[in-house]
C-alpha cells in the first residue's frame, strides 16, 4: 500500500504560541500573525490548529454575532479549521502558569462543559474538507493532586462526553474527536497507563453508563506530543504501534521537540538558563538499568535533590523542532523521534492524524532562538513547518 500523503496546507501550527485568552485577542491573533505564517508559506489557504480558552469559547458560542464574526475571520484569513487545543483552560501566557495548566482537571464539571462547547464550536466551523475535527486535552489531570475519588468523577465525565458528541454529529453530520494528550506528571504520562484507560477503566464505566463501547472508539483517540513521549523516554515507533494495535485511535499529532543532555553534572549553569518561571519543564533520568525517574520541575532538577546527575536528562521544554543543538552542544533536542514518528506513518498509510507544529515556548526561549518581535516569531514558525514538508517530501508523504 502507498504511503498515505499529506498536502503542505493541511500541515499548520498551534496557535497556542500566542495569548489569545480573549475572544479580541484570539482574532487579532487571526488576522496578523496566523495569517502572516500562510503567506509566508506562500500557500492560498492553511489549515490551523487555534487554541480557544474557555472565556473565548463562552463569548463565541454564546452570542451568534461573535460566531459570524468568527466565521468571517477565518474565511477572510484563509484558514481551514481542523483541530483545537482545548488544554489550556485559561491564561496561558500569564507570568507564572506553571501546575495550574492542569486545572480545572477532568474530575471537574467545569473541564466537561468547556470541552463540549469547543465540541459545538469545531462542528459549527470544521473545515468542509475535513473528515473529522480533532481537539486535544489534558490528560485527566495532575498526578500530585489526583485521588481515586478523582478519578471516578472524571471516568464519568468522559463517558457523557463521548455519548455528547455522538449526538452533536447526529444533530450536524461534522464528527469530532476528543483526543487525550499524555505529559510528563500527569495521570497519563506514559502509552501502558492510556491503554488501561482506553481498554478497560473507560469501558468498565460506560458499561455502568450504558453507552456503548462503540461511541467511545468513535469520538475518543489519543493526540501524541512527541515531546511528552520523548520526555519519558519512549520510542515513538513502539509507542504508537501499541497505541494502534489495540484500536486506539491517534487524531492527531503534535510536532514537537524535548531538550536533551547527557552529563547534566557537566552543564548546571547552562541548563539554569532553561529554568524560566512561565511553564513548568519536567525533568526525566534514565538509568543504564533502564530505570526512568524524575521532578517536577527544572528548578528541583538543579536543586541536586537524587535525581542522578550523572545519567541523561530530557527536560518538558519545547525546543524549535528544527533545531537538533541549541547554542552550546552540549545542549541537544529529540527531534529523532519527530523522525521516528513520520517513518512510522510512511510505514503504516491506514494512520492519518492531523499533524501540527506546536512550539509554544518562543517567547520564553533563552539565546540562540530568542524572538524580539512578530516578525521573528514568523519567520520561526515558517522555519519548523519547512523542515516538516522536506522530512515528509523525503519520506513519500507530501503531495
Amino acid at each position: 500500500m502507498a504511503p498515505t500523503v499529506w498536502q503542505s496546507a493541511e500541515i499548520g501550527y498551534c496557535s497556542n504560541v500566542h495569548p489569545t485568552e480573549s475572544f479580541a485577542a484570539l482574532s487579532q491573533a487571526i488576522q496578523h500573525p496566523i495569517n502572516a505564517v500562510r503567506v509566508a508559506r506562500g500557500l492560498s489557504h492553511m489549515a490551523t490548529g487555534l487554541w480557544i480558552s474557555a472565556e473565548a469559547a463562552t463569548e463565541i458560542v454564546t452570542q451568534p454575532h461573535q460566531q459570524r464574526l468568527f466565521t468571517t475571520l477565518l474565511a477572510e484569513a484563509n484558514l481551514d479549521l481542523i483541530t483545537l487545543n482545548g488544554f489550556p483552560y485559561g491564561d496561558f501566557h500569564g507570568t507564572c502558569v506553571k501546575a495550574s495548566v492542569y486545572t480545572p482537571d477532568w474530575s471537574d464539571p467545569r473541564r466537561y462543559h468547556y470541552t463540549c462547547q469547543l465540541a459545538q464550536l469545531l462542528a459549527q466551523q470544521l473545515s468542509l474538507s475535513a473528515n473529522e475535527g480533532t481537539l486535544s486535552t489534558l490528560p485527566l489531570g495532575y498526578r500530585p493532586s489526583w485521588s481515586s475519588d478523582k478519578q471516578e468523577l472524571a471516568l464519568r465525565h468522559i463517558t457523557q462526553l463521548a455519548l455528547y458528541l455522538h449526538r452533536l454529529k447526529q444533530e450536524t453530520g461534522r464528527h469530532i474527536r476528543v483526543c487525550f494528550e499524555m505529559e510528563p506528571g500527569c495521570v497519563l504520562e506514559q502509552t501502558q497507563e492510556a491503554l488501561l484507560f482506553f481498554r478497560s477503566q473507560l469501558p468498565a464505566v460506560a458499561q455502568q453508563q450504558h453507552i456503548a463501547e462503540t461511541l467511545l472508539q468513535a469520538h475518543l483517540g489519543i493526540c501524541y506530543d512527541v515531546c511528552h513521549q520523548a520526555v519519558m523516554f519512549e520510542q515513538a515507533t513502539e509507542s504508537l504501534g501499541t497505541l494502534t494495535a489495540a484500536n486506539i485511535t491517534i487524531g492527531k499529532i503534535q510536532l514537537s521537540s524535548a531538550l536533551h543532555i547527557e552529563r547534566p553534572d557537566q552543564a548546571h549553569a547552562l541548563l539554569a538558563r532553561y529554568a524560566e518561571p512561565r511553564y513548568l519543564h519536567q525533568v526525566r533520568s534514565k538509568t543504564d538499568a533502564n530505570i526512568v525517574q524524575g521532578v517536577m520541575d527544572l528548578p528541583e532538577a538543579l536543586a541536586h535533590n537524587g535525581l542522578p546527575s550523572d545519567a541523561p536528562w530530557r527536560i518538558h521544554f519545547h525546543i524549535p523542532i528544527h533545531a537538533t543543538q541549541l547554542d552550546d552542544e552540549r545542549l541537544t533536542t529529540t527531534q529523532a523521534e519527530i523522525c521516528a514518528v513520520f517513518d512510522f506513518l510512511a510505514k503504516n498509510p491506514e494512520i492519518r492524524p492531523h499533524l501540527e507544529v506546536e512550539t509554544y515556548t518562543w517567547q520564553v526561549l533563552p539565546l540562540a532562538f530568542a524572538i524580539n518581535d512578530e516578525y521573528d516569531l514568523t519567520r520561526g514558525i515558517h522555519a519548523e513547518l519547512q523542515w516538516v514538508e522536506e522530512q515528509l517530501q523525503q519520506r513519500g508523504l507530501l503531495a
